[in-house]
């Protein structure tokens, strides 16, 4: 494919060699030694062009061949052979590092399946090490298709990737391995890029939102009733309600427990908060939602079981969320219609019987399993949120460490269930809404740091985006 498009693979492989080296300079600029730890795929021949640019400027490399030499082929012996005219001497893979800086030319995406000898050894030698770390491509140990890590995997201070951007760079293990990310295009053209298998990036674009009309009134901005709040939880279902407001839906409303309902009018007077405990009521009200939010502060007493079948019985499109999501797994026959489900690790391990550690090992394969499971739209949330409906995958291009912190889970169900109220089918309400909150939490820390943000910090920003 890329000779096709007059770029020799020996040329591509120089330029990757390059740019690795370019940022292996500018972020360690004083280095006067660096190790190179080499596999026997194309991986090493990014290596070993490394080594020979280090040293035609005086840098001492040190070059450790990980596995036989003799297995180098096409356009990694053509590098190696490069490299050896500029005085590179391969040495043994397990030689005490030497440089000041490790370069990571193991494997990159040569990865299939578990980590075998001797590159499991080698992976480990490199994290012993306390030295910093810069992979080729891919950190070793890391799969490049789901971010998943068998074993082990380098821990790099910096990735340099080539071309197209890689799922598993961007979600579950993969993501705290690679450390900082810089993307190298390589020179190739839009035709080439369009070729390459890429990462399924979802981002926020305000043109999506629901626009309205110049004789607009509230009815027409979609009526969400918000379910949720056992005792001594009443916090959950007011965010999720007031982050609904904020991405201008014209009416929200709330069914909690009426000990509540004073302090959520107190704090947010657009809101109506009504009696759960009423069935007539509740269920008047759910019959004239445009959508449903369910779950936030919901607890798992019987209290909680009751809300979410007289909910699920209204037939609105709905959002599932927090303890909702426990008794759904319970729940038989499944329930149907239009359905968005926002788990975060520990909760889609309880959907699919399975672990937390499972979960996060292959977080693409977990999101359209649940997708597929409960017939639903799946918000896989976590670093590196993930969208997963009719076996369509996409990555959220947002979010921060500052936003694992109590409640955000509620804001993000009452983003997506604003939007979803406003007329959005549940694939767009959950992707455009999840790209929201990651944005608003991405410009909250921007503004006031990460450390330290709350769930409610994001609302002004929400607002901000939709205005």
């Amino acid at each position: 494919m890329i000779e096709q498009e007059g770029v020799a693979g020996f040329e591509l492989m120089l330029r990757a060699g390059r740019a690795a080296f370019d940022e292996l300079l500018h972020r360690w600029s004083g280095i006067r030694s660096v190790s190179i730890c080499c596999g026997k795929g194309n991986n090493a021949g990014d290596g070993y062009i490394i080594a020979g640019l280090a040293q035609e400027i005086g840098l001492e490399a040190q070059l450790l061949q990980v596995g036989d030499a003799a297995q180098l082929s096409g356009d990694a012996a053509l590098a190696k052979a490069w490299a050896e005219e500029r005085d590179v001497v391969p040495s043994q893979g397990d030689a005490p590092f030497t440089g000041e800086v490790i370069v990571d030319a193991l494997l990159g995406t040569g990865l299939s399946g578990p980590l075998r000898e001797p590159f499991k050894t080698a992976v480990e030698h490199i994290n012993a090490s306390g030295l910093p770390v810069l992979a080729v491509d891919v950190p070793s140990g890391v799969d490049a298709d789901t971010g998943a890590v068998a074993d082990a995997a380098v821990r790099a201070e910096v990735t340099v990737s080539f071309i197209g951007a890689k799922l598993g760079l961007h979600t579950g293990p993969g993501l705290a391995a690679r450390g900082a990310l810089v993307q190298a295009g390589l020179g190739v053209t839009d035709a080439v890029l369009a070729q390459v298998p890429g990462c399924p990036w979802l981002q926020f674009d305000a043109a999506e939102l629901p626009a309205p009309t110049v004789n607009q009134h509230k009815h027409g901005m979609g009526h969400l009733v918000v379910v949720g709040g056992d005792a001594g939880m009443g916090g959950a279902p007011l965010m999720a309600a007031e982050a609904a407001l904020r991405t201008g839906t014209g009416l929200v409303s709330l069914l909690t427990r009426p000990e509540h309902q004073a302090a959520i009018l107190a704090r947010r007077p657009e809101l109506m908060a009504q009696d759960a405990d009423n069935a007539e009521r509740a269920t008047e009200l759910l019959g004239r939602a445009s959508a449903v939010v369910v779950g936030p502060g919901l607890g798992r007493a019987p209290w909680g079981e009751r809300l979410l079948r007289l909910a699920l019985a209204a037939g609105k499109p709905t959002v599932i969320d927090a303890d909702g999501l426990r008794w759904l797994g319970e729940l038989e026959p499944r329930p149907r219609g239009e359905l968005i489900i926002t788990p975060h690790p520990g909760e889609a391990a309880a959907l699919l019987g399975t672990s937390s550690t499972e979960i996060e090992a292959d977080r693409p394969a977990a999101a359209l399993a649940l997708a597929r499971q409960f017939d639903a739209v799946a918000v896989l949330k976590g670093p590196g949120t993930l969208c997963a409906a009719d076996e369509l995958l996409g990555l959220c291009a947002h979010g921060n460490p500052g936003m694992a912190t109590a409640g955000m889970g509620d804001v993000l169900a009452g983003v997506i269930g604003g939007l979803l109220a406003q007329g959005l089918d549940s694939q767009r309400a959950a992707t455009l809404g999840t790209c929201l909150h990651g944005w608003a939490g991405d410009q909250a820390a921007q503004r006031r740091g990460q450390r330290g943000l709350i769930a409610t910090d994001l609302f002004d920003f929400i607002a901000e985006a939709v205005a």
